[in-house]
C-alpha cells in the first residue's frame, strides 16, 4: 500500500471516529438539559454539537449525525412518535447543514457567523412550516389555532432555540477545534485561520466568546422571563 493510500485510509478512519464521537455527544446532550414551554414545545442543546461536527468535518457529517441522533432519540424516547422524529431531524439537519454549507464556501470567521445567522433563519422557517403541517395531527389543534400561535409562541420559541444553539457554537468551536488539533484527531487542513493575523487571534477569540455568552444569556432570559419556560436537568 502506498503512503498516499495509507494517509487516505487513516483520514477516513479518523472521520468515521469523529463522526461517532459527535453523534454520541449530541445524543448525550438530550439527557442533560431540556428547555420546555407548555405541554409540547421542548428543545435541547444537541443542535450545537451537530453543527460543530458540520463546521469541522463538513455538511455530510452534519446530516448523518442529525439522522443518527434523531433515530436514537426515537428509539429511546418516542413519546412524540413519528412527529417527534420528523421534527427533531428537520430541526437539526436544517440548522447544522445550512451553517456548514455556508462555512464551506466562505471558510472564514465571517462565513461561520453568517452561516449561523442563516441557520437560525432557515430552521425557524422550516419548523414553522412543519408546525402548520404536523402539529394539528399531533395535538388535535385546528390549523387556525396553530396559525394564531405563531407570533406569540412558535416563532419566538424557535428563534430562542436557534439563538441558544448558535451562541453555544460560537463559544465552543475554537476550544473544541484546538483540543482536536492537540489530540491529532483533526488535521490543520480541515480548518483555517487565514483571515486573522496571529497577533489578532487572541482578542478575536475573546470577542467571539463574549458575544456568544451575551447572546446565550439574553436568549435564556427571554425564554424564562417572557415566555415563562423552564429548564429541566437530567
Amino acid at each position: 500500500m502506498t503512503n498516499s493510500k495509507r494517509g487516505q485510509t487513516v483520514s477516513v478512519a479518523r472521520r468515521i471516529s469523529l463522526t461517532a464521537v459527535f453523534a454520541a455527544l449530541a445524543f448525550s446532550a438530550i439527557f442533560i438539559f431540556r428547555f420546555n414551554v407548555g405541554a409540547f414545545l421542548t428543545f435541547d442543546l444537541k443542535d450545537s454539537i451537530i453543527t460543530l461536527s458540520g463546521l469541522l468535518l463538513g455538511a455530510p457529517t452534519a446530516f448523518s449525525v442529525s439522522l443518527v441522533v434523531a433515530l436514537l432519540e426515537f428509539t429511546v424516547d418516542n413519546d412524540t412518535g413519528w412527529y417527534g422524529l420528523i421534527m427533531n431531524f428537520a430541526s437539526s439537519a436544517t440548522f447544522s447543514v445550512v451553517c456548514a454549507l455556508m462555512y464551506r464556501y466562505r471558510k472564514k470567521l465571517s462565513g461561520a457567523i453568517l452561516g449561523l445567522i442563516l441557520a437560525v433563519l432557515s430552521m425557524v422557517l422550516v419548523m414553522l412550516a412543519l408546525n402548520l403541517l404536523i402539529t394539528p395531527m399531533y395535538t388535535g389543534f385546528p390549523r387556525a389555532q396553530v396559525i394564531e400561535m405563531i407570533p406569540t409562541l412558535l416563532l419566538p420559541f424557535n428563534v430562542i432555540k436557534g439563538s441558544v444553539n448558535a451562541a453555544l457554537v460560537l463559544i465552543l468551536y475554537k476550544p473544541i477545534r484546538r483540543a482536536l488539533h492537540i489530540a491529532r484527531l483533526l488535521p490543520h487542513s480541515y480548518t483555517t485561520d487565514e483571515e486573522i493575523g496571529k497577533g489578532k487571534r487572541a482578542w478575536v477569540s475573546i470577542v467571539v466568546s463574549v458575544t456568544g455568552i451575551l447572546v446565550l444569556a439574553v436568549a435564556i432570559a427571554v425564554f424564562v422571563l417572557v415566555m415563562h419556560g423552564h429548564i429541566a436537568f437530567g
